[in-house]
């Protein structure tokens, strides 16, 4: 267990110094979704969405939007290419155990993704006057969102061939969870089917998670009423079900469709 977990640390280590020179990868994680929040900012204007300005409403659902592009995108890319490169096979056949190399993956992911959400933490605060009402609920969704979408990542780079295709493959899950996300909209004022749809998405619970823990009201079955820290967590226990539901389906799906050679044929 000890070994396996330096194993992790080090190749989390080798993950973010890789993604440090790749200026296609640092532009993918790190602008983007600070253009998409821009985007989502100016769409909503000085409105009000669910009790709090339209801005401070967005910027605290941008964690679930960030989790697609720093961790599911980068990992699809990443898991793929180091599959058909043989580098993956090749870490099999060493020392590091298969849970050991995409612990790696997951922590380097876990620690830029945390970074970015301590980066919109300063952003909030300097430009809405807003500061994090719970922190140890904001900490955790973070790591059971990373984890999610790592899983998610390892999966769908199984049904990707190879790198090039990796864009086409990831596609869907980004335009969904664009379109179908509460970032810019509580997810209860779509119609029908579309909200119990929106609900339901990998990426709706951390959204709904992050923005109670920043802003401490019930932004999960609406309205932001002011609540305590203990109370925010309850109001939170349903999004954390839907999260650890997601999870057993994440991992399901790793399992059965993670490749650790290149495909074939």
């Amino acid at each position: 267990m000890r070994t396996d977990v330096l194993h992790a640390i080090r190749l989390a280590r080798l993950d973010l110094t890789l993604v440090g020179r790749n200026t296609t990868v640092l532009f993918n994680v790190l602008l983007l979704p600070i253009l998409m929040a821009w985007v989502y900012t100016q769409a909503v204007g000085a409105e009000r969405i669910d009790g709090v300005a339209g801005r401070l409403f967005v910027l605290t659902g941008l964690p679930g939007l960030i989790l697609v592009f720093a961790v599911f995108i980068n990992l699809v890319n990443s898991f793929t290419a180091r599959r058909e490169e043989l580098v993956l096979k090749r870490l099999r056949a060493g020392q590091p155990s298969g849970p050991a190399i995409l612990g790696g993956s997951a922590l380097g992911a876990l620690a830029l993704y945390l970074a970015q959400v301590a980066l919109l933490a300063v952003w909030i605060q300097r430009a809405e006057g807003a500061t994090v009402a719970n922190v140890p609920m904001l900490v955790t969704v973070a790591v059971l969102g990373v984890a999610l979408f790592c899983l998610l990542a390892a999966a769908f780079s199984g049904l990707t061939p190879n790198a090039e295709l990796a864009q086409v493959t990831v596609l869907p899950v980004l335009l969904v969870v664009l379109v179908g996300a509460p970032v810019a909209f509580p997810a209860d004022t779509l119609p029908g089917v579309l909200g119990g749809v929106s609900a339901l998405l990998p990426a709706t619970p951390v959204v709904e998670i992050a923005r109670t823990a920043f802003l401490g009201g019930d932004h999960i079955s609406g309205g932001g009423a002011a609540l305590s820290v203990g109370g925010q967590w309850v109001a939170a226990l349903p999004s954390f079900g839907i999260l650890l539901g997601w999870l057993v389906v994440a991992g399901l799906l790793a399992r059965w469709l993670f490749r650790w050679e290149p495909r074939h044929g």
